[in-house]
């Protein structure tokens, strides 16, 4: 026998009507679980791209098979148009030609593709007690603790004397060797242990062990850097003085992999934030003839402030849009005032282990979907882009309309801590910017978790966003 359905008290409704009821992505569609799984497959091969410099490595060609080519200063394009820009191979933009002309509008998506490593010193390489080491200078906010002990790879460019540029990557295939930092035994750890975490491991212990058997010459004062110096020489043609001309780092070894008895999560070195450099680089792929011409942005040195020629401080995004934009003779000043740009940028998730640091109101949790951040910053909202109320409600209608489920959250209690995105940095030319990223559960360590269904929800964002025919009237 069917039981009557009962009916909603006033309450209920009001509740209903009123109120915000947080689901978890795949509650009430399971076959959204089943498209994030496909993404996450995609997605993670994305992730073993670990520099800067693989991300565009890897994707560059993805984009010239997608029809993308190279911008050409003073072409006019058309609707449905696909060009790059590659900057110094560190940057990627990719741009569709929309229906409206640019000075009504860009819609623009910039994230992050590089991450917390370990950069090499300009004179790595010494020799102590037998055996061989690389010095680094940790990039990026790390607690450094996390990174003895664990396999490291090698990646990076090595300009030789004669001006060619080699490329290393050792540590990612299955038959290449790895490395590794050292720690102390817990039996002589006593002092090191009672030490604040941040005081555990000092910069300059942050060695990587590299080799350990000498070079056969009994007249060679360190047998084993030679041995080692000599192995790099055959392989790569590189002597110590090149190192001076390097871009050399070590990376996390670890491969992405599903998580969790049910695969719902993705553990994997850098996913802030390539979670978001993936989203949106598919997104812009899956774009053809948008209403409002759409561009992607690879940033980087966000990590450590955005500074430098291929940080979002410099000019390369601006300067090309001004490039596309004179050929039309548009000002810059006006493109820009009329367009918008998500900052896409991870965000931490709730932790139940580590709850006091969250604000449960306020923050974002995994599994429900992307998260929109109005303001980042620490403190009194200081180094923050705000975003304002109409801009807020020009997101959340293109996000409603295309039936994404997102959430709104803070990085954590306020005075606990704080961090900032590239969101700074571009809104300060006039151009209207949002906050929004996946979140996070171990955030900036060399293993970071995310969930398949944010992810997947996060490019379904970006491609409801690109392709938004409502002009922003802000």
């Amino acid at each position: 026998m069917v039981s009557k359905k009962e009916d909603k008290s006033a309450g209920q409704e009001l509740e209903e009507k009123l109120l915000m009821k947080p689901k978890v992505l795949g509650e009430t569609d399971n076959g959204l679980l089943g498209e994030a799984m496909e993404y996450g497959e995609e997605y993670k091969e994305f992730l073993k791209h670990k520099t800067e410099r693989e991300i565009l490595d890897y994707s560059l060609p993805i984009a010239k098979e997608n029809g993308y080519t190279e911008f050409v200063l003073g072409t006019k394009y058309k609707a449905g148009d696909k060009v790059f820009f590659n900057n110094r191979d560190k940057n990627l933009i990719l741009m569709t030609f929309g229906k409206r002309p640019v000075i009504e509008g860009v819609r623009i998506s910039v994230a992050h593709v590089d991450s917390p490593r370990l950069d090499f010193k300009p004179n790595p390489l010494f020799e102590s007690t037998d055996m061989a080491y690389f010095k680094t200078h940790y990039y990026g906010g790390i607690k450094k603790y996390q990174w003895t002990a664990i396999p490291l790879s090698l990646h990076g460019v090595v300009t030789l004397a004669d001006g060619k540029t080699v490329k290393v990557r050792v540590g990612e295939d299955p038959e290449d060797p790895q490395f590794c930092i050292t720690d102390l035994l817990p039996h002589l750890a006593r002092d090191q242990v009672s030490k604040p975490g941040n005081k555990m491991i000092d910069a300059e212990q942050m060695n990587i062990l590299i080799g350990s058997w000498p070079f056969k010459d009994d007249k060679v004062s360190q047998k084993v850097k030679l041995n080692i110096m000599n192995i790099l020489f055959e392989k790569y043609g590189i002597t110590e003085t090149d190192f001076l001309s390097a871009e050399l780092c070590a990376c996390p070894a670890f491969q992405p992999r599903d998580l969790g008895f049910d695969r719902s999560m993705v553990a994997a070195y850098g996913q802030d934030d390539k979670v978001c450099a993936f989203a949106q680089f598919k997104a812009e792929l899956d774009t053809k003839e948008p209403e409002f011409t759409t561009m992607m942005v690879f940033a980087d040195k966000e990590e450590t402030g955005s500074d430098g020629p291929t940080g979002m401080r410099s000019v390369f995004w601006k300067d090309f849009l001004e490039d596309v934009a004179s050929a039309w003779n548009y000002p810059i000043r006006h493109v820009l005032r009329s367009s918008m740009c998500l900052s896409c940028d991870v965000n931490a998730a709730v932790d139940p282990a580590w709850s006091e640091a969250f604000e449960m109101n306020n923050c974002s949790f995994l599994g429900r979907g992307p998260v929109v951040s109005k303001y980042t910053g620490s403190g009194g909202k200081y180094s923050t882009n705000d975003a304002s109320a109409e801009v807020m409600g020009y997101l959340r209608g293109i996000l409603d309309e295309a039936k994404v489920q997102w959430q709104v959250g803070e990085l954590g209690k306020t005075d606990v801590g704080g961090g900032g995105t590239i969101a700074v940095d571009i809104s300060v030319h006039n151009l209207d910017t949002v906050d929004m990223g996946v979140p996070v559960l171990s955030m900036h360590a060399p293993l970071e978790v995310t969930s398949k269904a944010d992810d997947y929800m996060l490019y379904k964002a970006v491609l409801a966003y690109f392709n938004y025919k409502k002009p922003k009237t802000i």
